[in-house]
């Protein structure tokens, strides 16, 4: 049998969720009906938040020591876990979010939440 040579499915490195974690400081989030819409100034990468409590991990980020804590803070159960950690992950490995003080060298920090223009 000859080998597989199709791709195999991108898959982002693991998040540590015992880290600190939180918004690049050029990400804003935009709230929306369906969860939120995620800018980076920077990169001028969109992200879409289509799960309310992936978007109450990620604003509990900052307030939590954390990503874990974050998790456990939305109501994110043990069994849930793995999935909001691929989900987190992707969003570092985008550059949605890092680790906490990696983003903080940049100046200026644009804003949290912006509410509807």
């Amino acid at each position: 049998m000859p080998p597989d040579d199709s791709p195999a499915p991108h898959t982002p490195p693991a998040i540590d969720l015992d880290g600190s974690w939180d918004l690049h400081p050029q990400v804003a989030v935009r709230p929306e009906p369906f969860g939120a819409l995620l800018y980076h100034f920077g990169t001028r990468r969109l992200s879409f938040l289509k799960d309310p409590r992936l978007l109450a991990v990620v604003r509990a980020l900052p307030g939590h020591a954390t990503a874990r804590a974050a998790c456990d803070d939305a109501g994110v159960g043990a069994a849930e876990l793995p999935r909001y950690a691929r989900a987190l992950a992707t969003l570092a490995a985008t550059g949605m979010v890092v680790r906490r003080g990696a983003g903080d060298v940049e100046s200026g920090r644009i804003g949290r939440d912006q509410g509807p223009p």
